[in-house]
């Protein structure tokens, strides 16, 4: 069994994320938008997987350069 400390989160919501990445929520809601940023709708709400920062965060710092949320596509666990 594992305990509350061990539990990680598997989505998180626009407003969690927009605090983790230090944006606006808006800016967020128009990056899904526009296609720019991975989400998923569950009919009026949008979730993100919390692996997506994850791969992008590693992406990141295992290539050593800028990660385009728009170019990036997050691969299958």
């Amino acid at each position: 069994m594992q305990n509350a400390t061990d539990f990680k989160r598997q989505w998180l919501t626009i407003a969690e994320v927009a605090t983790e990445l230090g944006m606006a929520e808006m800016t967020l809601y128009r990056a899904i938008a526009a296609g720019a940023f991975p989400a998923v709708r569950i009919g009026r709400r949008l979730i993100i997987p919390a692996r997506v920062l994850d791969q992008m965060a590693e992406a990141a710092v295992t290539t050593g350069r800028v990660v385009s949320a728009s170019e990036f596509r997050v691969e299958a666990s």
